[in-house]
């Protein structure tokens, strides 16, 4: 049994630098876009989930040019509304915007 492909997401709530990574990007983008409800974690899931959703949610960024002022006005809003929420919630659990990976 292949171990790697069984591995599964912690969940953005259980991540490290308080979901501020990678993977916490697709799953708070997939709540800007609608694509998954604000209340999932995405917690269990499998990396092929986390990947449909990256994709999904590249699509929708692709509409705009990738570029937050280029959002809808409600879009927007919850775009902001997500990411200041993020950013306190993992300054909160002791994450530093100005730390590298390495420090």
């Amino acid at each position: 049994m292949n171990r790697k492909a069984e591995k599964r997401y912690v969940g953005i709530d259980n991540e490290i630098n308080g979901g501020m990574t990678d993977t916490g990007k697709i799953v708070r983008d997939a709540w800007v876009f609608g694509l998954i409800p604000e209340t999932e974690t995405c917690e269990g899931w499998l990396s092929q989930g986390i990947e449909d959703l990256w994709r999904k949610s590249q699509d929708e960024w692709s509409k705009y040019g990738y570029q937050v002022n280029r959002l809808p006005e409600d879009v927007r809003e919850r775009f902001l509304r997500i990411q200041a929420d993020a950013v306190e919630r993992a300054r909160a659990a002791g994450w530093n915007p100005d730390l590298g990976d390495d420090d």
